[in-house]
């Protein structure tokens, strides 16, 4: 009887301590079903994300995105101009600015040699003028038995000779006696009271003047009468 009990005590202890053991050891079976559930459902992602990946949308829209920046960068290349054609323009605004410079100095020129040449013909006319003076002075003072002689003739001859080349280089005499007078034509000397003329109206033209083309080259010495 004592041995019986001594092995039934050792049974309960031999299954007491695998009990403990058992409780010790997780489940296998729950672990794996959990981790398998856990894979499962990361499956789809990682499929999701493998998909994504190679989706013909996304790349497109990757694509679209970057597409601004490739014309972006293309169009900055296509603004910028070749060292060569921008040395051309500015070679060529140079010729331009050249060019028309050298016609205003030709005008300018031009101008300055007919203005030179006005003047020098205006000094030769005033100097001629007191040579004509002369002609007519002698030719009033002519005596009446001379006045049909050759001599006389041949003076009178040669004064209108003279007046015929000064007017077809340009010299032509002022009109005065019987005309307003003009400042800009006239150089009054003397006053008289005469009914028969209105106010400032030249009695007398004491000294002919003359003009070249446009320009006065001696001013007529008048009477102005009232």
């Amino acid at each position: 009887m004592a041995v019986n009990e001594e092995n039934r005590r050792e049974d309960e202890l031999e299954q007491a301590e695998a009990g403990t053991v058992a409780e010790d050891i997780p489940d296998t079976e729950d672990s794996d079903c959990c981790c398998g559930e856990e894979d499962r459902s990361r499956e789809p992602e990682e499929r999701g994300e493998q998909d994504g990946e190679h989706d013909p949308e996304t790349e497109e829209g990757k694509e679209t995105s970057r597409e601004p920046d490739k014309k972006g960068f293309f169009g900055k290349k296509k603004d910028k101009k070749d060292p060569k054609d921008v040395r051309i323009e500015e070679l060529t605004d140079q010729v331009r600015r050249t060019m028309a410079e050298f016609d205003n100095f030709r005008k300018r020129s031009e101008k300055e040699k007919s203005a030179m040449f006005e003047i020098g013909a205006k000094d030769i006319v005033e100097r001629i003028l007191p040579v004509i003076d002369n002609f007519e002075r002698g030719l009033s003072s002519v005596p009446e038995d001379v006045k049909g002689s050759s001599f006389a003739e041949g003076m009178e001859m040669i004064y209108k000779q003279l007046l015929k080349n000064l007017e077809e280089a340009g010299v032509k005499p002022i009109e005065a006696a019987g005309q307003p007078f003009d400042p800009n034509f006239h150089n009054a000397v003397m006053h008289v009271e005469d009914e028969t003329l209105g106010e400032n109206v030249v009695a007398q033209e004491l000294q002919k003047g003359y003009m070249y083309r446009d320009s006065v080259v001696r001013h007529s010495m008048v009477q102005v009468a009232n």
